[in-house]
């Protein structure tokens, strides 16, 4: 069941919205309104907005699939959000509002707003504009617009979807050599090795996409190193919830760690490792990653190494799989599978 709030929480979320009506200063900042109520209806009506909690579970009432979709991927990974909780002014006749946008989702841990649409690109134009005028009129506010494009592939990266079920053709273009790679891998060796000195660094692998970058990253590092694996559920595995299935045989606290990822792309699942380790206090946690993908970032997370970074298409090769496939290429290509989504404009891989 996708979660949401209990009564008794609804009314305070009502409350604090209403006495929070948000209006852009001159400058172009925003700050609470002074007037006692609202210039605009709260979309949706109160009895509508769903907050996920561990403590209560409401029905929701989603206005399209993908937005449930979306729900489910974010309370996988234990991210709280809010469905359309509130309406931020855009144009004004005088004093009345005239334009307002109500974007699908706030993820209010990370401060951010996110705003789907699974339209042609053709008809997404003036979801653009709006976007960029929240942009220009509340500087100090997160908003991401996900395009049809943006959502298949984050539903592909779990077997679902139009991509999840296409036939694959293959690999349309090499991104990277085998050479480019163990060039670039022990350039980031030796980054590590300058880094780490004296400090015996534990590196901890997440199973199964460094099965290739993080033996040969290893054999490039010049100092003494311990090695650890973990690995986690993903979403549509027959868990509700992201979870550890394979833990560390080895204590961390104190140790100096550098988890060793394939690629980065929404950063939800590194946002989920980072707080797992972190709780085991160690005396430093870096991140090394393959590749960076943060055309597809949601949860911005600091990276200390990181040996490319790729354009938003969905990549395979040297360990990174598509549907348990193309693991042992020598390189890093981009897949490109068959359009099954009936017209419109054409979704590109992950």
């Amino acid at each position: 069941m996708i979660k949401g709030l209990n009564e008794e929480a609804r009314a305070s979320s009502k409350a604090s919205l209403n006495s929070k009506v948000l209006r852009p200063k001159r400058q172009g900042r925003y700050a609470p309104s002074e007037v006692p109520a609202p210039v605009f209806p709260l979309t949706p009506p109160p009895q509508e907005l769903s907050i996920s909690s561990a403590e209560t579970e409401v029905a929701v009432r989603f206005a399209h699939p993908s937005e449930e979709e979306f729900a489910r991927i974010l309370d996988f990974y234990g991210i709280r959000w809010a469905y359309e909780p509130r309406s931020f002014p855009l144009q004004w006749d005088g004093e009345r509002v005239v334009e307002m946008l109500t974007p699908d989702f706030h993820l209010i841990d990370l401060g951010l707003y996110v705003e789907l649409t699974t339209l042609k690109q053709s008809l997404v134009t003036e979801k653009n504009r709006k976007v960029r005028r929240f942009r220009e009129l509340y500087p100090d506010l997160n908003i991401r617009l996900l395009y049809r494009r943006d959502f298949h592939r984050l539903l592909a990266k779990y077997g679902y979807g139009p991509l999840g079920k296409a036939e694959v053709e293959g690999v349309s273009k090499v991104l990277f050599t085998e050479a480019q790679i163990q060039r670039r891998v022990r350039q980031m060796g030796r980054e590590i090795s300058q880094d780490y000195m004296g400090r015996n660094p534990i590196l901890i692998g997440v199973l199964k996409g460094v099965m290739c970058f993080m033996p040969d990253l290893i054999r490039n590092v010049t100092l003494p190193v311990s090695v650890e694996f973990l690995s986690i559920s993903y979403f549509g595995a027959g868990s509700d919830a992201v979870k550890i299935t394979k833990d560390l045989d080895q204590q961390i606290a104190g140790r100096h760690v550098l988890m060793v990822e394939d690629v980065i792309d929404t950063g939800m699942t590194l946002n989920y490792l980072l707080n797992y380790l972190a709780a085991h206090r160690p005396a430093s946690l870096e991140v090394c990653a393959l590749l960076d993908k943060r055309a597809r970032r949601l949860v911005d997370l600091p990276l200390k190494y990181v040996g490319f970074e790729v354009p938003d298409e969905f990549v395979v090769g040297y360990g990174l799989d598509y549907r348990e496939k193309y693991r042992n290429l020598p390189f890093i290509g981009i897949l490109m599978p068959q359009e099954l989504t009936g017209g419109g404009e054409k979704p590109r891989p992950e």
